[in-house]
This record gives structure tokens, C-alpha cells and sequence, in this order.
């Protein structure tokens, strides 16, 4: 696999390692999210499951434009940013099972995915309920005089709680080292953004705050890689916080309990036309940054290692009992903070 160390970008070009790491990281979280809604069909998975397909690119651009000693925060649609990040995708599939191998032994679920390793502190259930997360974790990190920042995801619908807009208001008086991201794909659950509000264009809710705020097209991975690194300087430089609106879409449902019916076929082929996949592949083969038949070969790759996962899900026990008393509290202090 490609080195996210290797990712870089030069000359206003990006390599060839951080197309091939792009391209293999977006293939994994596909491969990955269809195999969960296959398990989810034959009731391996249970409760809720929120599908990433089609908004791969976020994760996979935000992943290059910053450090590993940067922190990560996002909703429950949480599966593809720690596959991105390089979280083992046999935790993240044992997790979705409910087993205790899963990165949360087996405790959060599909909603719940957490990942210390990678600093990914987490998928969070409760609608809006990570945003002002974010901004704590974004004010440890300057407290403790780190150039170190958190990036903070949400979906459109989250945008319309007080949370929110408390949070971008405290992050900007504070000049918090801190990236929003609204990952708008258009709706929320099942309303429409613009059923939601005259407000449409989401970035320009930051502006209320002073806060540099920009739309990115979030199906192409370039352009989501150069907006979250040039947030990234902003935070590191101690100018604070930037809101960035992705605008991005999900082919499924927003659950695995969505048909969907509220959105056209039509609507969805015209996205479908954009994939950030196919852009990328696309990408590497006319600048021959690789053949065919390597691209076959991560194809193969990728689908081994989901092929693997599952097996690792399968195969591993459910939590004792017991377990259902471990963790509830800290037994000594403060994780991400005293370290």
C-alpha cells in the first residue's frame, strides 16, 4: 500500500505515490462499505449502518493535506476516514459485528468507530453532537502548544443545531486550531437542504463569525486535498478556525433502512458520472502513472483485504458479559490530553 508519508505535492502537481494512494485508499472504502451493506442484507450487521459510497474522496484528500499527529472527529457515516487513515479494516469490520476484536470491542457499533492508533477519536451518534468536540480537542491542542489540529466533520443537517453555530462562534473568538467540514451530499436523512432553509449555500453560515469560509468540490480529491491544507495552515499559524462545505453525495440511502425515493434516478446517475474513483483512475492512467494491469493488481488487493476483514469478523468471539461494566470510566487520567 501507498505511504501517507509519501503523499505529497509538488509544483502545484501531485505525485504518482498520492494518486495510487488515493485511488487504493477510495477502492478500500468502497469495496469495504459494499460488503457491509451485502452483511447487512444477510443480517450479520445489525443496527444502524450509514454507508460512505460516493463520498470517498472527503476522507481520502483531507487524509494527505495533514499530519498523523493530527486529530479526526466526525458523525456516524464513520467507516471511511479511519479506512483512510489506515485503522485495520478487521477491527473496523469486527466492529460492525460486534465483536470484541471490533475498534471499540465490539461496544459502538457501526455508529461508534473509534481508533487512538490513528487518532481518530470517533464517530458520534447524536446529530451535531461532535462539533463542539471538535473545538475541545482543537482547544487542548492549543493549550498544549502543539501545531497540532482537529478536523471536524458533520453532515448538512447537523449544520441547523445550536451546537453548531455556539461552536463556531467560541472556535473563532478563541482562535481554535480547528477544521469544519460539512459533508453536504444533500440531504438530511431524507429532506432535501433546501427544504431545510433559505440558506442553501452552507460555507456562508461561517461568515456570520468572521470565519474564512469556502465551498469545495468534494468529488474531486484534489480539490478537497488543497482546501483542507490550506485550512491546515490557517489553524497551524494561529489564525483559527475555517469552515469548508464539501460538496459531495452518497449513492445509497441514508441508512441501511433508506430507499431512497425521495431522489431520481437521473439525480443519481448525474453524480455517478463524477465518481472520485473514476476521476482518479482516470487521472493515473493519462499522466501513466500506472497500467491497466496495475490497477487491476490494487483492484485485487483491495478486494483481499476485505475478503480478509470479513473472515477476521467472522471468526472472532463476542464480548463476554462482563464487559459490559469495563469502560465506563477512566481509570486514569485524561486520554489524548495527558499523553
Amino acid at each position: 500500500m501507498a505511504n501517507l508519508k509519501e503523499t505529497t505535492k509538488t509544483k502545484n502537481k501531485f505525485t504518482k505515490e498520492t494518486y495510487l494512494f488515493w485511488y487504493e485508499k477510495m477502492q478500500l472504502m468502497r469495496k469495504f462499505e459494499e460488503k457491509a451493506g451485502q452483511l447487512y442484507g444477510q443480517q450479520k450487521i445489525k443496527g444502524f449502518c450509514h454507508l460512505y459510497i460516493g463520498q470517498e474522496a472527503c476522507a481520502a484528500g483531507a487524509a494527505t493535506a495533514l499530519t498523523k499527529d493530527d486529530k479526526w472527529i466526525t458523525a456516524y457515516r464513520d467507516h471511511g476516514i479511519p479506512l483512510a487513515l489506515g485503522s485495520d479494516p478487521g477491527a473496523v469490520m469486527a466492529e460492525l459485528y460486534g465483536k470484541i476484536t471490533g475498534s471499540s470491542k465490539g461496544k459502538g457499533g457501526s455508529m461508534h468507530i473509534f481508533d487512538k492508533s490513528v487518532n481518530f477519536l470517533g464517530g458520534h451518534g447524536i446529530v451535531g453532537g461532535q462539533i463542539p468536540l471538535g473545538a475541545g480537542i482543537a482547544f487542548a491542542e492549543k493549550y498544549k502548544g502543539t501545531k497540532n489540529l482537529c478536523i471536524c466533520f458533520m453532515g448538512d443537517g447537523a449544520v441547523r443545531q445550536g451546537s453548531f453555530h455556539e461552536t463556531l462562534n467560541m472556535a473563532m473568538l478563541w482562535k481554535l486550531p480547528v477544521i469544519f467540514v460539512i459533508e453536504n451530499n444533500g440531504y438530511a436523512m431524507g429532506t432535501s437542504v433546501k427544504r431545510t432553509s433559505n440558506v442553501i449555500e452552507l460555507y456562508t453560515l461561517g461568515e456570520s463569525y468572521d470565519m474564512p469560509s469556502f465551498p469545495v468540490d468534494a468529488m474531486s480529491v484534489e480539490a478537497v486535498h488543497i482546501a483542507v491544507e490550506e485550512a491546515a495552515e490557517r489553524a497551524r499559524s494561529g489564525q483559527g478556525p475555517t469552515l469548508l462545505e464539501f460538496r459531495t453525495y452518497r449513492y445509497k440511502g441514508h441508512s441501511m433502512s433508506d430507499p431512497a425515493k425521495y431522489r431520481t434516478k437521473e439525480e443519481v446517475e448525474e453524480y455517478k458520472m463524477k465518481d472520485p474513483i473514476e476521476q482518479v483512475k482516470r487521472k493515473l492512467m493519462e499522466l501513466k502513472y500506472a497500467t491497466q494491469e496495475q490497477i487491476e493488481a490494487i483492484d485485487l488487493t483491495v478486494k483481499e483485504t476485505v475478503e480478509a476483514a470479513v473472515r477476521f469478523a467472522e471468526e472472532s468471539p463476542f464480548p463476554d458479559p462482563s464487559e459490559a461494566f469495563k469502560d465506563v470510566y477512566a481509570e486514569e487520567g485524561y486520554p489524548f490530553i495527558d499523553e
